[in-house]
């Protein structure tokens, strides 16, 4: 069971991450490449991952097992900012935090007695072993995550817009009682079932809420609790993450004034539920649904259940074609039918 302990401040200051963190994406979806769960999800993914693989797992395979612990300093708050600050962050950790973290890693009830060999000269921090390791997680990520991103980035964004809307609607207390069903709100306590017991008290420091494409079941945290707190909680599947070009058939569908229209206002309100669409494009319930499900299909919106309704938000590339000059000469900023009453 984890537990996370709440104040009065901490309320105040729990926020969402305002993108996917590429170094906690990198790191479990090695976790997702060796387990046999998430078939319908990940297996295609995995398939395609392991053909493009060429080592790069030997010495992240050492660093992170299967299950339970694996160091904290692979998973640096800078990697919500790209790969490049991430990497550079883990390059940059102190010598005695990668000792101990190493050290721990290795007397895990998890892991063998100590950890291999080949992390040794890691262990100290020596600039030969730790560009070993930074060459090693970019191969990998270059391997498995980036032809995906795209739909990395539609899928947390889509799930922050839900997240949103459950803050706007009840505020921190109402975010928190609406995160996936894994997560319970006891106030003050936030709980979890967890592999091992853990009290995670935030003392004043806040929480920091950050969905994951590639975590599976179990949200994670980081072991110190020294470190900013961070949530890593599963986001809501709908498909598969595919290597693919967009789909051009799918995107001729979109030629037509009303259907622009719908796309623009799903941008220009940062998501909206059906109604919310169709009133903002001045047209019937039904429409907005079935323009809403064109787009979707063309790649360009991807829809999560919101309570009751459903809420659409832009994936990149509709955020690409609305942004990039695909629409402009369409749709001009806050054009479109005026709403109705």
């Amino acid at each position: 069971m984890l537990r996370i302990h709440f104040s009065g401040d901490d309320l105040a200051a729990v926020r969402m991450a305002p993108r996917p963190d590429v170094m906690w994406e990198t790191v479990l979806s090695f976790h997702r490449l060796r387990d046999r769960r998430g078939a319908v999800v990940f297996g295609e993914w995995r398939t395609e991952t392991r053909r493009r693989l060429n080592g790069e797992t030997r010495l992240l395979s050492a660093l992170i097992p299967p299950r339970g612990y694996f160091p904290d300093f692979l998973t640096p708050a800078e990697g919500v900012h790209g790969l490049d600050a991430g990497l550079q962050a883990v390059r940059a950790t102190p010598p005695a935090r990668l000792h101990a973290e190493l050290t721990l890693l290795g007397r895990d009830r998890l892991r063998p007695a100590a950890p291999p060999t080949r992390l040794a000269s890691l262990a100290e921090g020596g600039p030969e072993a730790m560009s070993r390791l930074v060459g090693a997680l970019r191969s990998y990520h270059r391997a498995a995550i980036e032809p995906y991103w795209p739909q990395v980035q539609a899928r947390v964004e889509a799930d922050r817009a839900v997240r949103g809307r459950a803050l706007l609607d009840g505020g921190a207390e109402e975010l928190l009682a609406r995160l996936p069903p894994m997560l319970r709100w006891r106030a003050p306590y936030l709980e979890c079932d967890y592999p091992v017991d853990r009290e995670l008290r935030l003392d004043g420091r806040g929480l920091l809420l950050q969905p994951s494409y590639f975590c599976r079941g179990t949200p994670c945290v980081h072991r110190d609790p020294g470190l900013p707190p961070v949530l890593v909680y599963p986001v809501t599947h709908t498909d598969a993450p595919v290597h693919r070009e967009p789909a051009r058939p799918s995107l001729g569908k979109l030629v037509g004034h009303t259907r622009s229209t719908v796309l623009a206002a799903i941008g220009r309100g940062h998501g909206g539920t059906t109604s919310e669409l169709a009133r903002r494009a001045g047209i019937s319930l039904a429409s907005a649904s079935q323009h809403a499900c064109v787009l979707r299909e063309a790649g360009l919106v991807v829809t999560l259940r919101h309570g009751n309704a459903v809420l659409h938000t832009l994936t990149p590339l509709g955020a690409a074609l609305l942004q990039g000059g695909g629409l402009r000469d369409m749709v001009a900023p806050g054009a479109g039918p005026s709403p109705r009453g």
